[in-house]
């Protein structure tokens, strides 16, 4: 709808939303811009509070999914007039303890009574206008690194009609309560609260983008898109959450996978025999997934290592290539 409406053009805005990034940013001096970003939803997980961090750590995703750094952020709450308002204190409480995590201070925020609980931040962070990660600079011969098992949406479903094992749960819920602070760290050579030793001048990250609502496809075909160039994907070494195969075999699909395969599947081209519940997978909407890193060949397995040694598992799941059809390889 933003793409129909009248462009505003200020020189300031580095990146807006022309290439459906992850987060906008504007330079407000010459060394420093702002990262911003806004992301609510309804809760996905019987817990309050566990509901509360989820949140938190989806909103936070988009700024290091830019290279920033968070810092300031503002609750968004929609619960029901009549609810029981202990329960939105724990959403509240666990928001605050990945907030902190985070070393991202809440200022305030904004409720509205609704039928239907909804929770998330309008999350603030600080950027050099120099070292922004968009979605844009892919090169052909990078590696395509991804942090994150897929299958949240899945899970999340199974979940949702108490048909999912609590072994899958305990799995989506740790993936889902990870920052990708440390991931950022890494990439951008930032040294961390407990100084773990940070690159100098960080990798040769030429592109970044968290996979979130779009699945795995529909986030690397806006990469693809915004740097015109190809991707071949290794459809096996794409880490998986346990359950996830077996919540697609159960037929347990969120619709909105139904809406992004039917969207972006036009682009893909499989170029071997893989199984279907996997295909699946790979348009699975994510909530606070990993990171998908166009990193230079050269320094892909250094990357996997140091994020290993950060305590981030990572795997290199394919390449770029120069842009030609089809957008997509799976292979």
């Amino acid at each position: 709808m933003l793409g129909k409406l009248a462009r505003q053009h200020d020189p300031n805005v580095l990146v807006g939303f022309d290439h459906a990034d992850d987060a906008g940013v504007y330079q407000i001096a010459p060394d420093i811009a702002l990262v911003q970003t806004v992301d609510f939803f309804t809760p996905i997980v019987d817990d309050p509070y566990t509901f509360g961090q989820i949140a938190a750590t989806n909103s936070l995703s988009d700024v290091y999914a830019m290279g920033g750094r968070p810092l300031t952020s503002l609750a968004l709450v929609c619960f029901p007039e009549k609810a029981d308002l202990d329960i939105l204190e724990r959403i509240l409480a666990g928001g605050l303890s990945k907030m902190m995590e985070a070393n991202c201070t809440v200022i305030g925020g904004h409720s509205i009574r609704d039928e239907e609980t909804k929770f998330g931040y309008s999350v603030t962070g600080l950027i050099d206008p120099k070292k922004v990660l968009a979605n844009d600079g892919a090169k052909p011969g990078d590696a395509l690194i991804l942090t994150k098992a897929l299958g949240t949406g899945v899970i999340s479903t199974a979940i949702k009609k108490e048909k999912a094992e609590q072994s899958w749960i305990d799995a989506a819920v740790k993936s889902m309560t990870t920052l990708n602070k440390s991931t950022a760290e890494v990439i951008t050579g930032r040294v961390a609260n407990d100084q773990r030793p940070a690159t100098k001048d960080g990798f040769a990250v030429h592109s970044l983008t968290d996979i979130t609502g779009f699945g795995l496809i529909g986030h690397a075909r806006e990469m693809a898109l915004a740097a015109n160039v190809s991707l071949r994907i290794f459809s096996e070494k794409i880490p998986l959450l346990p359950g996830a195969l077996e919540c697609v075999g159960a037929g347990y699909i969120p619709g909105g996978l139904k809406a992004n395969r039917e969207f972006a599947e036009c682009v893909v081209s499989y170029e071997s025999e893989i199984d279907e519940d996997r295909k699946t997978l790979l348009f699975d909407p994510q909530t606070a997934g990993g990171l998908l890193i166009s990193v230079a060949g050269d320094q892909g397995e250094d990357l996997i290592a140091a994020l290993g040694s950060a305590g981030v598992p990572a795997a290199e799941i394919g390449e770029v290539l120069p842009v030609s059809k089809p957008m997509i390889t799976i292979e």
